[in-house]
C-alpha cells in the first residue's frame, strides 16, 4: 500500500498521463525539482514502479488534481482523452509523444490531441528527451528542449518548468509546427551527413587510387600477386591522407571567410550559404580526421608483428650474411626517421586535445578566449605538425622517377595540396597588416563607412 503524500497547491503540482518509462522519468525529474507529481493511469491500483513521493490516481481524477497535464502515452491511446474533455477545460497539456517514421499520420501528434480536446491549451515540448537523459540528467548537448503551441500563456508556464528542471526552452512558434518538433528524434545524425559523405568519397577514391597503383600495377608489370597488403598496407595510406585532408576542411572555411570579410571590407554580410553549411560542420569533420589519426596510429602500431614484415627482416638478414655484406649507418635517415615520428607523435597528441576540447562537457568550462586558443591556435598548430610529418615522410622521393607509376603521384603527395594551401594562406593572414586590418573588421570597422553601430 503506497503511503499517502500531503497534496502540494495546484500551482507547484504536475500530473503525468502515462506510467511508461518516459512518463516515470519525467515525473522523477519533477519530483527532484521540487513537484507535486500525480500520476493518470488507467490500473492506478497495479502501478508499482512509480517513484517514490508521487500519487497514482485515475485519469480522471489525476486531470483535476494539476493545471498542468503531460500526456506521455503514444498516439494510438490518445482516446481515453475524448471522455475527459471537459475535466481537461483550461489545462495546459504538453504532448511528448513522437512516432516510428516520418510523416506517418496526415497531421502532427500536437494537432491531434488539440482536435481530440479542444478546449484545452496543447503543447508540443520535451519530445526531444530520452527517458535515460531524464532519469540521468540531460547532458550539455541536449539541454535545450524545443516547444510550441497557440496559447502564449501555455508555452510559458511549460518554459517556467523546464527552466526549473535544468532545461533551456525555446519558442518555436504556433502548433502547425509541431510536425517539425515531431521529425527531429527521427533524423539520424543530420549534421554529420556532409562530413560523412566527404569521408566515404575521400576514403573510397584514395583506396581504388593506391590500388591501382600499388597492387594493380605491380601485378601487372611484375606479375607480383601483393593483394594481401590490401588489409594493413593499403589501409594505413588511406587513413593518414584522409585524415590530413579532413583536418584541412577544419580550418579552410575559416581562412575563407576571413578573406572574404577583407574583400568586402565588413563583417556585417552574411556569408554564402554553402560556406556557412561548410563551417557549421567543422566539429564534425574534425572527430572524424582524429577517427581516421586513430587508426592510422593503430594499424602503424601493428606493423612489426605482421608476417610479411617478419618474413622480409629474416630474409634480408640472412642475405646480408651469405653474401658477407654489412650496411652503413645512415645519421641522416637517422634524423629524418626520428623527425618524422616525433612529429607525428606531437600532431597526433594535439589532435586529441582538440578532441577533448570539442567535447560540451569539457568546452562549457572553458573560457571563450581558452577555447579559441586551442581550438584556433593548436589547431592550426596541429595541421602543420601533420603536414610536417607527411613532409618528412615523403623526404627526396619525389626526385625519383620510379615512385610515379603509370605517371602518377604517389597519394600523400596529392594529399599535401591541401594543407599546404590552408597553411600558406593562414600565414598571409597573420602578418602584420593583413591582421590589423582583420581585427579592426571584427571589432566594427567597415571599409567607407567608419565604425557600425551594431555590436
Amino acid at each position: 500500500m503506497r503511503e499517502a503524500v500531503p497534496a502540494p497547491p495546484e500551482c507547484e503540482r504536475v500530473c503525468v498521463f502515462g506510467t511508461g518509462d518516459l512518463g516515470r522519468s519525467l515525473g522523477l525529474r519533477l519530483l527532484q525539482a521540487g513537484y507535486g507529481v500525480v500520476f493518470g493511469s488507467r490500473r492506478p491500483h497495479s502501478s508499482s514502479l512509480i517513484p517514490h513521493g508521487a500519487q497514482v490516481q485515475g485519469h480522471a481524477a489525476a486531470a483535476q488534481s494539476a493545471h498542468l497535464i503531460c500526456i506521455a502515452v503514444q498516439r494510438e491511446h490518445y482516446d481515453f482523452l475524448v471522455p475527459l474533455a471537459n475535466q481537461l477545460k483550461g489545462k495546459v497539456l504538453v504532448d511528448v509523444s513522437n512516432n516510428l517514421r516520418k510523416n506517418q499520420y496526415p497531421e502532427s501528434n500536437g494537432e491531434y490531441l488539440q482536435s481530440l480536446v479542444p478546449g484545452a491549451e496543447v503543447v508540443k515540448g520535451f519530445n526531444t528527451l530520452s527517458a535515460w537523459s531524464l532519469q540521468n540528467g540531460p547532458s550539455d548537448a541536449n539541454r535545450q528542449v524545443y516547444i510550441c503551441g497557440d496559447s502564449v500563456e501555455a508555452k510559458q508556464v511549460v518554459m517556467a518548468v523546464a527552466t526549473k528542471l535544468g532545461l533551456s526552452a525555446l519558442d518555436r512558434g504556433s502548433l502547425s509546427v509541431a510536425r517539425e518538433l515531431e521529425d527531429f528524434p527521427l533524423q539520424l545524425f543530420p549534421q554529420w551527413r556532409l562530413p560523412l559523405r566527404i569521408a566515404i568519397g575521400l576514403s573510397a577514391a584514395f583506396f581504388f587510387y593506391l590500388l591501382i597503383r600499388d597492387i594493380i600495377y605491380a601485378y601487372a608489370t611484375q606479375g607480383k600477386d601483393i593483394s594481401f597488403r590490401i588489409m594493413v598496407s593499403l589501409a594505413n595510406k588511406v587513413c593518414p591522407i584522409v585524415s590530413l585532408i579532413m583536418l584541412s576542411l577544419c580550418y579552410l572555411p575559416g581562412v575563407l571567410a576571413s578573406f572574404l570579410q577583407l574583400y568586402r571590407g565588413t563583417k556585417y554580410r552574411r556569408f554564402p550559404d554553402w560556406l556557412d553549411r561548410w563551417m557549421l560542420c567543422r566539429k564534425q569533420l574534425g572527430l572524424l580526421s582524429l577517427g581516421f589519426a586513430f587508426l592510422h596510429v593503430l594499424y602503424t602500431l601493428i606493423l612489426p608483428i605482421r608476417y610479411y614484415l617478419m618474413f622480409w627482416v629474416t630474409e634480408h638478414t640472412v642475405s646480408l650474411i651469405r653474401e658477407n655484406r654489412t650496411t652503413m649507418f645512415d645519421t641522416t635517415t637517422a634524423w629524418r626517421g626520428d623527425s618524422y615520428l616525433s612529429l607525428g607523435i606531437l600532431g597526433f597528441g594535439l589532435y586529441v586535445l582538440l578532441g577533448i576540447t570539442s567535447l560540451p562537457s569539457v568546452s562549457n568550462v572553458l573560457s571563450w578566449r581558452e577555447f579559441s586558443f586551442i581550438q584556433s591556435k593548436l589547431g592550426h598548430l596541429t595541421l602543420l605538425l601533420c603536414t610536417a610529418h607527411t613532409y618528412l615522410y615523403g623526404w627526396n622521393r619525389f626526385l625519383s622517377s620510379s615512385i610515379y607509376k603509370w605517371y602518377t603521384p604517389p597519394g600523400y603527395m596529392l594529399c599535401l595540396v591541401l594543407p599546404s594551401v590552408v597553411l600558406l594562406l593562414k600565414l598571409l593572414l597573420i602578418t602584420p597588416c593583413v591582421d590589423r586590418t582583420i581585427t579592426r573588421i571584427h571589432q566594427g570597422w567597415e571599409r567607407g563607412g567608419g565604425r557600425s553601430e551594431e555590436p
